[in-house]
């Protein structure tokens, strides 16, 4: 007998605390394999893009037990495909990791793995998860955390930088701040740590159930290997494949002879050791002598401007330490003379006039002229997808459609 998906909504930021009523139990019901899942994104145009991915009247592939939808930051998303099995395996390696389970702050969207995997993580500790709604103080959300327990939060860079800056001692009260979701500034991670934050950073995508290297250590269990084809990650929280796609499955999950699985995430990276890298595999096991992993971003997202491979996550990082800039999202767009043009969308610092005449230089002395954006747009906030990433498609749709203040 074919199973078949049931569809829960994600509620709207603004009712955020209806999760608790709503995928909360649904979750628990997956996690005992009783009712298969997939929870929609909110607004009618993600949600409509993602029951197109699910096909909820299609049968259910064998041992799914929850179906997350990707972000799609660079074309149309897929549907995951992970068992109730995965899902434990990575909640149970995750309070290992952190030193024994506790209770969670969901900030996260339950649409994402990553707030997903704070209902598994507390499902499987045994309590109910506090949710933090739309506009209320972090400090005023921890205190509904229990008295004496553990306390874990998880978060995207965005939430950290601004928690940081209007409330640094409600984050260092958590026994660990978890920040994945988009590559973290080595300036946010300095900062937060020496404010008292115990931060650790998470690698890891729907494919691995969520974070699975935290700090560039792999979780117990967990294997790593550096390739021509990028970092590769095997483990008990491999998802199955991909939801009514049989070729993307077999292009994303092979296995070794001895049957091995490994997932290809297509992010390029290495092990450091020391002043050194190198392409060995590693496990949990072995890295604490050997090194870590050091990810460098996607293969398929640089940006080639004169022949010059630029790194978006590199200029963004590099635009957030101007004194002007609060945040900021970069990508390309086709450009006759170039082949592709470096541009941004940043948020600006508070009585800031961010001014692009400032920041190519400011970019270009640090990284060289081909990274140094072309064209520069202000934003209120920068346009993330519903997983927290930023929207790189977003931006170039709106820099494409509007003239932003350029140069050449």
């Amino acid at each position: 007998m074919h199973r078949q998906l049931t569809l829960v909504a994600a509620p709207p930021p603004e009712a955020a605390a209806a999760v608790l009523d709503t995928v909360w139990p649904a979750l628990r019901s997956s996690l005992d394999g009783d009712r298969p899942l997939a929870v929609l994104p909110a607004g009618t145009g993600p949600a409509d893009a993602a029951r197109a991915v699910l096909r909820p009247d299609e049968p259910l592939e064998p041992g799914t037990d929850l179906v997350v939808v990707t972000s799609g930051s660079t074309g149309a998303g897929k549907g995951v495909l992970l068992s109730a099995t995965a899902l434990r395996a990575s909640a149970a390696a995750t309070a290992d990791r952190l030193g024994g389970p506790g209770s969670w702050l969901l900030a996260l969207p339950t649409s994402a793995i990553g707030g997903l995997q704070v209902l598994v993580r507390s499902a499987l500790a045994g309590r109910e998860p506090v949710v933090l709604s739309r506009g209320e103080a972090l400090v005023a959300a921890a205190t509904r955390l229990p008295a004496g327990d553990r306390r874990y939060i998880s978060l995207v860079p965005t939430q950290l930088r601004r928690y940081l800056a209007d409330e640094p001692d409600a984050l260092a009260s958590f026994d660990a701040v978890l920040l994945g979701g988009a590559a973290a500034d080595p300036g946010l991670l300095d900062d937060a740590r020496a404010a008292g934050v115990r931060v650790r950073t998470t690698y890891g995508m729907s494919e691995t159930a969520g974070g699975c290297v935290y700090d560039g250590a792999p979780l117990e269990g967990v294997g790593a290997r550096v390739t021509e084809q990028g970092i590769e990650l095997s483990g008990p929280m491999l998802a199955l494949g991909y939801r009514l796609d049989v070729g993307a499955t077999a292009a994303a999950f092979t296995a070794d002879p001895d049957g091995v699985r490994w997932f290809r995430t297509r992010d390029a990276g290495a092990w450091q050791v020391g002043a050194c890298q190198a392409s060995a595999p590693l496990s949990g096991k072995t890295l604490a002598q050997s090194g870590r992993l050091v990810v460098h971003g996607r293969l398929d997202d640089v940006v080639i401007s004169g022949g010059v491979n630029v790194s978006p996550q590199a200029v963004e990082a590099v635009l957030r330490e101007h004194p002007s800039v609060a945040d900021a999202v970069v990508t390309g767009l086709p450009d006759p003379e170039w082949g592709q043009r470096v541009v941004a969308a940043v948020v600006a610092a508070p009585g800031a006039v961010p001014d692009l005449a400032e920041l190519r230089p400011w970019v270009a002395a640090r990284l060289g002229a081909a990274a140094a954006p072309r064209e520069l747009s202000v934003v209120d906030a920068v346009p993330t997808l519903h997983t927290g990433k930023p929207d790189r498609l977003a931006v170039a749709r709106t820099l494409m459609s509007h003239t932003p203040r350029g140069t050449d």
